[in-house]
């Protein structure tokens, strides 16, 4: 299917690597033109040499270092976007991080940083991204939540600001629709690649392991399919939800899961 993102302009945050890279990936491939934005350097050049790996993306990727935690950070990547590109069509708003416990043992600190992580960079890229996809005569804003955002399970903080993800995506929906901008979520479920969540529990940088039989145990009860997902599978359904090929889905949360997640809805 082709998916009509020839020339597109998009943006992914925290796409280093990881289901970010993946997204960017797949958007790259369809013909988009791509913004990718970490706080780490050498990350970044590692993403950058993957995605002009093929002929027709060389010329077409931009990778910019920002700290996407502060307000000057989606300010900056959206404006050298637009002089780079001229315009924005797509935003995917994936940078996210979640620490602490349980309530009595998590801190004033953590629950802010997990919104300063997470949320707050949704929000500020957003309302930067509108006015913008406004003059193009539409867009589409894809935020990456989780499954513990649309149930319980996880880290505490995780489940609130993924939860608050899924539902600024639904409320942005309805507010933009008349301008011809769709808002959806993408909810993954586990999945692996190196430096995630899962890949550590099984095995640390050196290898040294960690907790395999934990792991096994875990897949075998949670994941019908035997297996952990992987980043381009969330790719490719962001990659649709992006384009005109799914004008009429907004205000959506996917699960991309597996069959992982319970919910009913």
């Amino acid at each position: 299917m082709d998916l009509q993102l020839g020339g597109k302009v998009a943006i992914v945050t925290g796409s280093s690597r990881g289901l970010g890279l993946a997204t960017a990936m797949a958007l790259a491939e369809e013909g988009c033109y791509v913004t990718i934005c970490a706080r780490g350097e050498a990350g970044l050049d590692e993403a950058r040499a993957k995605l002009e790996s093929s002929p027709a993306s060389i010329g077409r990727v931009l990778a910019l270092k920002a700290d996407l935690a502060s307000s000057a950070g989606p300010a900056a990547v959206i404006a050298q976007t637009v002089d780079a590109f001229g315009g924005l069509d797509i935003l995917v708003n994936n940078v996210g991080l979640a620490r602490g416990a349980g309530i009595t043992s998590t801190s004033d600190a953590e629950w802010q940083e997990a919104l300063d992580q997470t949320l707050f960079p949704a929000i500020r890229a957003s309302r930067l991204a509108v006015p913008l996809m406004r003059r193009r005569g539409g867009g589409s804003i894809v935020m990456i939540a989780s499954i513990w955002g649309r149930e319980s399970g996880g880290r505490m903080t995780y489940n609130a600001v993924k939860a608050a993800e899924i539902s600024l995506a639904k409320a942005m929906a309805q507010q933009l629709a008349p301008d011809n901008i769709r808002v959806n979520s993408v909810a993954p479920g586990s999945i692996r690649f190196p430096g995630g969540s899962c890949t550590r529990r099984s095995h640390d940088p050196p290898g040294n392991r960690i907790d395999p039989e934990g792991i096994a145990e875990f897949v075998k009860r949670e994941l019908p399919f035997g297996r952990f997902g992987r980043p381009e599978e969330v790719g490719a359904v962001v990659a649709f939800l992006a384009s005109p090929r799914a004008s009429w889905i907004s205000g959506a949360s996917v699960p991309v899961d597996g069959c992982q997640s319970r919910s009913q809805i």
